[in-house]
């Protein structure tokens, strides 16, 4: 009895060692499953060449590197130089990284390691795409990335005509990852080939006088009757974001020639208003 007692404690123990082999083995396998990188993908929009649209995917490929891989339909033939440049695309910025060229297949792909993935993601930045080395100044797609993306959140004011001028739109306020504004203006009733100043002043468009000049946008296209301004600050210096302006106490004039009063052709009222 002793000696089978024996044999069963044995087998007994050698099986036991033989289940924690197992499962050590099964734990070692799954800890070596890999993650899959992580990937944000920007639209690039058409600029100054009709039909040329594409997408720059950013993926992580190590702790120090990221791969930006650019892809262009309609892309007329030969290669583009593509480059990342600071700012968001309406203001234009200095470049920051020269990315490898668009070649004939409508293809980029570039590793970046003077910046983390972290830090692109966030990056106050835009990537475009130009026709040529020969011709740096046409662009054939451009698009925001990082803070500069514009999310869903945005608000639309209307802007009214004076007098017989008979120019009236809106103004939409469109707010970036990062808090800043790109202030679109859309107007009807324009003449093609003029060109309209347009500002945000202190007060309503009910204020004695007129309120004082807080911020220049851009001029108004006559012949498209829009105005794109990227906002951060305002004329004095004063940062400003999306969220200030929804109560900011403020309206807008669009001028027919230069900016003074006498000149206001159509005005809305924005903010808290």
């Amino acid at each position: 009895m002793s000696g089978t007692r024996k044999s069963i404690t044995t087998i007994t123990m050698l099986t036991a060692v033989t289940l924690l082999m197992t499962s050590g083995g099964c734990k070692k396998d799954s800890s070596t499953s890999e993650t899959p990188p992580r990937t944000t993908t920007y639209v690039l929009k058409i600029k100054d060449v009709l039909g040329v649209t594409g997408t720059a995917r950013f993926t992580e490929t190590s702790s120090t590197v990221t791969t930006i891989d650019i892809t262009l339909t309609g892309a007329p033939s030969g290669t583009h130089p593509a480059e990342l440049c600071s700012n968001s695309a309406i203001e234009g910025g200095p470049v920051v990284a020269t990315l490898n060229p668009v070649d004939e297949t409508g293809k980029s792909s570039t590793a970046v390691n003077t910046m983390t993935y972290t830090q692109l993601i966030g990056y106050d930045g835009f990537i475009k795409v130009l026709k040529s080395s020969a011709e740096p100044n046409i662009i054939l797609a451009q698009g925001d990335i990082g803070g500069n993306v514009i999310t869903t959140t945005n608000i639309t004011y209307t802007m009214d005509t004076i007098a017989s001028f008979g120019v009236s739109g809106t103004a939409l306020f469109e707010k970036r990852v990062n808090g800043n504004t790109l202030v679109t203006i859309a107007l009807t009733g324009t003449i093609a080939g003029d060109v309209y100043p347009a500002t945000i002043n202190l007060g309503s468009i009910t204020t004695v006088g007129g309120g004082p000049v807080v911020k220049a946008l851009s001029n108004v296209d006559g012949t498209t009757g829009k105005s794109y301004t990227n906002i951060r600050y305002l004329d004095s210096d004063i940062a400003i974001t999306y969220d200030n302006w929804l109560v900011y106490d403020g309206y807008i004039n669009i001028y027919q020639t230069s900016v003074s009063l006498g000149n206001v052709i159509c005005h809305g009222n924005i903010g808290r208003h």
